[in-house]
């Protein structure tokens, strides 16, 4: 597919690229209906969103499933602690925000419970994208999650608008964009932060590629 972006014509290979998205968004759909796997979903999404803003893809749905495949267990460990984490704040919110003005402690409830709020949306933003590019341990993912969305926080804030962005846009002005979705946020998203990625490490040649070379036969 990389052959028919033109470097010469940056704007038809940008439009190429969102049309890309729109595929790579059923993809996510698809692998992403037993709730259990959205996490290795998403991190297939963004190794290859990731890989089309570098100018390297080489067969999507390959490389969709291949980085679903082989970072199924960490990206499900993730996700499940993330899901945990989130509903948790989610049950919490859902009573301070009945309570939080009735005296001063519930007031300093809802402030902490808001910044909490804040640093999960950070590391939520991160934790998948690093993931795609990053061998690393749960902890160590969320822990370079937050350090780097503390880091590049205008990236950050232009990330979360994408987001709620395509979110308004979905709910309040065009259903079927939908079909663009997540995989069109993912791909601008990329655009954003494969150059935070080579600037804290990220080899554009490591994983993936290091681990297919593992496993292929010596001569």
């Amino acid at each position: 597919m990389s052959n028919l972006i033109n470097p010469d014509r940056p704007l038809l290979a940008f439009i190429t690229k969102m049309a890309y998205s729109a595929y790579l968004n059923i993809l996510w759909l698809l692998c992403s209906l037993p709730i259990v796997t959205i996490g290795a979903s998403t991190t297939a999404l963004f190794y290859v969103t990731l890989k089309m803003a570098e100018d390297r893809d080489d067969g999507l749905t390959g490389m969709f499933f291949r980085a679903f495949r082989q970072n199924f267990k960490p990206a499900t460990k993730l996700w499940l602690i993330l899901l945990g984490v989130g509903a948790f704040l989610a049950v919490d919110g859902y009573v301070v925000w009945h309570l939080w003005s009735t005296s001063v402690f519930w007031t300093l409830v809802a402030a902490l419970l808001i910044a909490a709020a804040l640093v999960y949306a950070v590391a939520l933003l991160y934790a998948f994208p690093l993931l795609a590019r990053f061998e690393n341990t749960t902890f160590g993912i969320l822990k370079t999650a937050l350090l780097v969305g503390i880091r590049y926080l205008v990236c950050t804030l232009v990330m979360a608008g994408i987001y709620l962005l395509m979110g308004w846009v979905v709910v309040n002005v065009f259903t079927p964009a939908f079909l663009l979705g997540f995989g069109c946020c993912a791909m601008l998203c990329s655009f954003l932060l494969v150059n935070i990625i080579h600037a804290i490490g990220g080899d554009p040649d490591a994983g993936l590629e290091q681990e297919e070379s593992d496993d292929a036969p010596s001569a």
